[in-house]
């Protein structure tokens, strides 16, 4: 049971506004620079948007292989940050396990690059 303490209420107008999209990963690489295993990930997310960068600890759960045309959800609209020498520019949503580690979030069918969760 979760605890409603630690749960902060926000406004639905606020979950509005956070920008989640759907890309699909084009490469993705060890990014020897971080102090906690990552890898650099390249993800096409559409013409319109297009190709954009992030640094994602998900290296216990995904091989570099399986990550290749795998779609996931990010979040488009945060500021760029740098993390461990990487201009991450969107965040991949992920959900973190106790047992089973970091998982992907991921459309369950194909859908194209850039479209948004509503």
């Amino acid at each position: 049971m979760i605890n409603k303490s630690i749960l902060e209420e926000i406004a639905i107008d606020d979950f509005f506004k956070i920008d989640i999209r759907v890309g699909t990963i084009l490469n993705a690489s060890f990014n020897k620079k971080a102090k906690k295993p990552a890898y650099i990930l390249d993800i096409d997310f559409g013409d319109v948007i297009g190709i954009k960068k992030s640094s994602a600890q998900i290296t216990e759960n995904y091989s570099l292989e399986i990550l290749k045309g795998q779609q996931i959800l990010a979040v488009m609209n945060f500021p760029p940050m740098r993390v461990a020498g990487v201009k991450s520019e969107v965040l991949v949503l992920a959900v973190v396990c106790d047992k089973k580690g970091t998982i992907l979030i991921e459309p369950t069918k194909d859908v194209n690059n850039g479209e948004k969760l509503l």
